[in-house]
């Protein structure tokens, strides 16, 4: 067998497969099934400070409506929020106790107080790495596109002073200078940087006037999107990067790797398809570098990088806007 082995954010995976912060990574007993199945590692579900003040909010509306104590709010308030995050921490501690492959946490927070103190009692529980979940949409027409892009400056900034396990950031793609922004949050001292972050897609029932939700798993379509930018990126920044959407079988891990990927993140293939697909993925991983006679996969990720396949171009093909634009 091939040495399937990576490193990724200065930890040593056994494969690059890692399962990412979902619904499939709330419970202990989930992880294990993960690990079992062959993940090289985990990401913890999201701890989403907008979801534990939403349940707080809820708590003191309930406690309000049935008990009427107004000085009583404050506490059932911290106490919610407290209660959640206590929660979490104990998840995390529980997957430490229970696998032997990087547990990463992952933090998704509204106001800057919070990431820090998440983030203090996340290492303090014994995280290998935290992901900061960060997602500005852009839809404030009165912002500048450099006043969003400050914002996952400030939020990385701060919480590498804080703590000292790795810290990667999960990104989207609304930047209007993508390659400049993901090269300067490089600099701040980050390990890594994940592409991309899948988010809430709304649509709207024309019946019950209702806002829902679409597209909730990705699909191998997508994978194009995030190839482009591994491809691109990988050798130009100073951080390793993990390829996230659209992945769902083993072909499509190895494509990420030849791009530069040093791991790769999966949970809609699992969704669908059950764990036994990580073993099947790992496996085709496996066969391709005996095939190719690569013993280690250092011998081949970013093999067909920017930098290191013989037409870069490729990545950077837009004939249809340099059509519209006038652009020979």
């Amino acid at each position: 067998m091939a040495d399937l082995r990576t490193n990724y954010l200065g930890l040593e995976l056994k494969n690059p497969i890692i399962v990412g912060s979902s619904g499939l990574t709330n419970s202990v007993e989930k992880i294990k099934e993960i690990e079992q199945a062959g993940a090289g590692a985990v990401v913890l579900k999201s701890l989403f400070e907008e979801q534990i003040l939403m349940q707080a909010n809820k708590n003191v509306a309930q406690s309000e409506a049935q008990h009427s104590y107004p000085e009583a709010v404050d506490y059932i308030s911290n106490y919610s929020k407290e209660n959640d995050v206590a929660s979490y921490l104990e998840l995390l501690r529980g997957a430490k106790a229970a696998v032997s492959i990087p547990v990463i946490a992952s933090i998704n927070c509204v106001s800057s107080s919070e990431w820090l103190t998440f983030a203090s009692k996340i290492q303090e529980a014994g995280a290998d790495a935290l992901e900061l979940n960060i997602f500005v949409l852009p839809s404030n027409p009165k912002h500048a596109g450099a006043e969003n892009e400050q914002v996952y400056f400030d939020i990385a900034m701060a919480i590498i002073k804080e703590v000292s396990i790795p810290v990667s950031i999960k990104l989207s793609y609304y930047f209007s200078g993508l390659a400049k922004t993901m090269l300067k949050l490089s600099w701040t001292g980050i390990k890594g940087i994940v592409l991309f972050n899948r988010f809430f897609s709304p649509d709207i029932d024309i019946d019950k006037f209702e806002v829902t939700a679409t597209n909730v798993f990705s699909a191998r379509e997508e994978l194009a999107t995030s190839l482009r930018w591994v491809a691109m990126l990988s050798s130009r920044i100073h951080c390793d990067i993990a390829a996230s959407t659209g992945i769902h079988s083993g072909e499509d891990v190895v494509k990420q790797l030849l791009a530069g990927a040093k791991a790769v993140q999966i949970a809609s293939t699992v969704y669908k398809n059950g764990t036994g697909v990580i073993g099947q993925m790992v496996e085709f991983l496996d066969q391709y570098m005996e095939k190719h006679g690569f013993k280690t996969t250092a011998d081949f990720i970013g093999k067909m990088s920017f930098k290191e396949t013989d037409n870069p171009a490729a990545y950077e093909r837009v004939q249809f806007m340099k059509h519209f634009a006038g652009i020979e």
